[in-house]
C-alpha cells in the first residue's frame, strides 16, 4: 500500500486525500505534505482508510518503497496532480 493515495473515511479529516508513506499491521502512516508531513505523518487504522487503486505516482512511490527522501513537496504535488489541481509536467 506504500506510495497510493487514500482518503480518511472518519474523523475530522473525512473525504481528505493523503499519501500512505508507511504501513504496520493494523496502522498506516499518511502524509500531506502540508498539516501532515513527512517527518510528522498521521497514524490512522487501516479500516478508517480508503484506498484510491486507480492513481498513484510511480516515481514517488519507487522511492518510499526504497526507503530514499522524500520531500512534502513531493507529496503534495502529486496530491495536487491526482485532484487535478496542477497538470503533470512533460517527461518527469
Amino acid at each position: 500500500m506504500t506510495g497510493k493515495f487514500a482518503t480518511s473515511k472518519a474523523g475530522h479529516d473525512k473525504l481528505k486525500v493523503y499519501v500512505i508513506i508507511k504501513e504496520e499491521t493494523e496502522y498506516v502512516y499518511l502524509a500531506d505534505g502540508i498539516y501532515k508531513t513527512i517527518n510528522k505523518p498521521k497514524k490512522k487504522n487501516k479500516k478508517h482508510i480508503q484506498i484510491i487503486n486507480k492513481c498513484q505516482d510511480e516515481n514517488l512511490t519507487k522511492k518510499l518503497l526504497k526507503k530514499e527522501h522524500v520531500s512534502d513537496e513531493e507529496i503534495k504535488r502529486a496530491i495536487k496532480i491526482y485532484e487535478g489541481r496542477e497538470k503533470p509536467e512533460e517527461g518527469r
